[in-house]
């Protein structure tokens, strides 16, 4: 099967590899894309939690970015770990520079075992600096929390602090409801100027859900990039991470990965 778009992904590794670059790239090429990729950080962790992040240099992930679309355009950005005001700063240039248009931010702070992945400098920067330059900005609960300074404990809640967002210059917010306590269905809410959409998948009851929201911002990227609208990619991409945490995969002894190969059907000749 060819590609059916390129996608770059500018992002912190998982050594674990449930997360982070790992989890875009298996997630990319499951859902037919070409992945390429700028890492900013190597973390060493497992399901147990990060153990410490190496930072690659600001100036190596620029020129990550800037040499490699010199060759293959993409059709889309994936932003994931920014850790510092000064990645964040190259970054902005760069995608300045390089002028894609689709661009999807995932404004990873927390780890899922609770350490913090991003500087208070760095958090300031990005809430005034980057949101403005990207198509969609996909926190989870407790990130939203953090840019919006706004406690999130309902669906008006996550309204709210979206609107707050889109305050701030954000195009479009997708904020995702896997830690509110609100029954057998998980709600995403995606949310612009014109429109509130709320959208609902079945709750798995599982500790196997390390890298959802790298798989779920890459997935989004990936239908962005081949032409679906924002909306419907946020549904297909929320359907495609629902379907992969139900396999529940019991890897290792903490938060373990979830399933990146549900959407393939291998052909007969190579089982």
């Amino acid at each position: 099967m060819k590609p059916k778009s390129k996608i770059l992904i500018i992002a912190g590794s998982d050594s674990s590899g449930g997360a982070g670059i790992q989890a875009d790239i298996k997630t990319a090429t499951a859902l037919g894309c070409y992945a390429m990729t700028a890492i900013t950080a190597v973390t060493i962790q497992n399901t147990t939690g990060v153990k410490s992040i190496v930072p690659i240099n600001s100036k190596q992930i620029s020129n990550q970015i800037e040499f490699t679309c010199k060759d293959i355009k993409p059709d889309a950005i994936k932003i994931g770990m920014l850790h510092s005001t000064n990645v964040i700063n190259s970054v902005i240039r760069s995608i300045d520079l390089i002028k894609v248009k689709k661009i999807i931010l995932d404004p990873v702070m927390i780890a899922k075992g609770g350490a913090k992945l991003i500087d208070n400098n760095a958090i300031k920067l990005l809430r005034n600096e980057l949101i403005q330059r990207v198509s969609l900005i996909t926190p989870n609960i407790p990130e939203a929390e953090i840019l919006t300074n706004i406690q999130i404990r309902t669906k008006n809640d996550m309204i709210f602090a979206a609107r707050k967002l889109l305050s701030l210059k954000a195009k479009n917010v997708l904020v995702k409801g896997g830690h509110l306590n609100s029954g057998r269905f998980v709600e995403d809410i995606f949310v612009n100027k014109k429109e509130i959409k709320i959208i609902k998948n079945r709750r798995h009851t599982t500790n196997n859900t390390h890298g959802t929201g790298c798989t779920l911002s890459s997935a989004i990227s990936s239908y962005f990039s081949c032409g679906k609208s924002l909306k419907k990619s946020c549904e297909l991409a929320t359907k495609y991470v629902n379907n992969s945490i139900r396999f529940n995969l019991s890897y290792g002894k903490g938060h373990g990965p979830i399933n990146h190969l549900s959407s393939i059907i291998i052909d007969k000749k190579f089982r």
